[in-house]
């Protein structure tokens, strides 16, 4: 592409400038849209832009003609409506941290919606998942911190001055890539490419200070699962990690028996109350720390194992939560009476036989 190889090589001196620029691109496009768009569909867009408010006759589906950078700038102008004064006054209360929880669950449901192989829901989810990143970037516009032009410029220079063996060297250069020269980046295969990644990314953050901690780089607000697969695969940077992965078993089988351990002294040790309101539920119970330490222990031994076989564990775990939803709801429809109303052998019977319609359907399907 030889429009990439013509990038500045220094962004805007100011935000205003980028997105000048996009609103300047879209009215342009729109003059040779609008020959082929119906006169509604165009007094359409004008409402969308007007500070007014929005027309109430949008169509439910996009016009097949439109272009993505239309419907893109569309968005950016939504978005800025519903903060703006007289806007939503639930959008105008966020803040970055009100809708961080939106976030994290806008994630899963895009995930939710690729195991299910929903493509028509996963179009919806991603949706709301840009939705996040055009909010964020409203409020940072807000108070002078960065703008959507800044977010999909940087993005822009990230992806060629990472990939100089699609668009060369010199489009690298001019996206900021100091070292691309030094590179392989003829004919190489997908494991040079992480190579090179790797390499740009290192040099892109060497100007950057040091943290007190290689492990302060790994966000603590990640989901646990993740964390603990990052912590680790950066202490194996410093040479600190386990060998193979019998290491590892033999860490899960230790782990177990301090579990065990600590389950059993806090039995003996446990004095039971003889007066007072007594509880049989052991949910009413709070887990000693002891007992919390080890589980995560366990858990975090587990992660690296995962890592060591190249098994992401977010999506291991997520694969069992999957697969014991099937086998629960198999055991519900099989059963002759409400679950709670059986006994144990009842229900471990009706588990293996929903494991055994699943294996054999497994087999049936190849």
């Amino acid at each position: 592409m030889q429009t990439f190889r013509k990038l500045p090589k220094a962004k805007p001196a100011r935000a205003q400038k980028m997105a000048g620029i996009i609103g300047r691109r879209w009215q342009e496009s729109s003059l040779v849209r609008n020959a082929r768009l119906g006169s509604e569909s165009i007094r359409l867009r004008k409402a969308i832009l007007s500070p007014m408010g929005y027309s109430q006759r949008m169509a439910p589906e996009r016009d097949s003609v439109t272009e993505p950078a239309a419907l893109f700038a569309e968005a950016v102008s939504i978005m800025h409506r519903l903060r703006a004064p007289g806007g939503c006054p639930w959008d105008r209360e966020q803040t970055f941290d009100s809708i961080q929880s939106y976030t994290l669950e806008e994630t899963y449901e895009v995930f939710d919606a690729i195991d299910r192989q929903d493509w028509r829901d996963l179009s919806d989810e991603l949706g709301d998942l840009l939705l996040q990143v055009l909010f964020y970037s409203e409020m940072a516009a807000e108070v002078g911190h960065f703008s959507i032009a800044d977010v999909v410029s940087g993005l822009n220079r990230k992806l060629v001055r990472r990939h100089p063996h699609v668009f060369g060297d010199e489009a690298a250069a001019a996206a900021g890539n100091g070292i691309s020269s030094d590179l392989p980046t003829s004919g190489i295969d997908s494991t040079q490419v992480l190579r090179n990644w790797e390499a740009i990314k290192r040099a892109e953050k060497a100007d950057r200070p040091t943290t007190e901690s290689r492990l302060d780089s790994v966000q603590r607000s990640l989901p646990a699962l993740v964390e603990a697969r990052k912590l680790g695969s950066r202490a194996r940077k410093s040479g600190f990690d386990w060998p193979d992965t019998e290491g590892l078993f033999s860490k899960l089988q230790e782990e177990t028996a301090e579990l065990r351990e600590a389950l059993e002294s806090e039995a003996r040790h446990h004095q039971p109350r003889n007066h007072g309101p007594q509880h049989d539920s052991a949910a009413d119970a709070q887990p000693p720390a002891a007992v919390i330490s080890e589980i995560g222990d366990l858990l975090f031994t587990a992660v690296n194992l995962a890592r060591h076989l190249n098994v992401d564990p977010e999506f291991a775990l997520r694969h069992t939560n999957a697969k014991f939803r099937r086998r629960f709801a198999q055991m519900e429809t099989s059963a002759p009476a409400p679950l709670e109303e059986l006994s144990s052998g009842q229900l471990e019977q009706l588990w293996n036989q929903a494991k055994m319609a699943e294996a054999a359907s497994s087999k049936a399907s190849l």
